[in-house]
């Protein structure tokens, strides 16, 4: 159902995923008492809100229906995520974040332009260069490389 719409997809680090330059879907990952993980996924399949509810200089949302011309229902998405999702952790499972990385920069928006950063209590600009063994961004900055945990990312 959802084959081919792979065209146009990017991802920005650490959660966001873009078609055609535009949000068209976040991810939120929490670590749950006793190590487990609750992940949530929000897909903007038919609307998507106005550029003006975002902040300044985030990206603008996008719709799936918009960008393809596809009307997807919610069920279809769950089945097209539940499958894909499956195919990771098993990846995941047998070899470890390394081939999750590498197909992760093989979408990474952005790789090699500046950005900035924003944490909790400061604002680093630098150039993308990549994601680490352990997920985190790495920027080029006037200061040296840096490495980021976590962070609000801005082009």
């Amino acid at each position: 159902m959802l084959t081919g719409i792979e065209t146009g997809l990017s991802l920005k680090w650490p959660n966001d995923v873009l078609m055609n330059g535009g949000k068209v879907a976040g991810i939120l990952l929490e670590g749950l008492p006793g190590g487990g993980l609750a992940i949530g996924i929000g897909v903007n399949l038919i609307a998507a809100p106005s550029a003006e509810d975002v902040e300044p200089g985030a990206v603008s949302p996008v719709s799936f229906l918009a960008e393809t011309g596809v009307r997807v229902t919610p069920d279809q998405m769950l089945d097209a995520l539940a499958e894909a999702y499956a195919r990771r952790e098993a990846s995941f499972v047998t070899y470890g974040f390394l081939p999750i990385r590498e197909a992760w920069l093989a979408r990474a928006a952005r790789l090699g332009e500046k950005m900035i950063a924003r944490t909790g209590t400061q604002e680093i600009a630098g150039v993308f260069e990549t994601v680490d063994a352990t997920g985190q961004l790495v920027l080029n900055t006037p200061s040296g490389r840096m490495n980021i945990a976590a962070a609000d990312v801005f082009f």
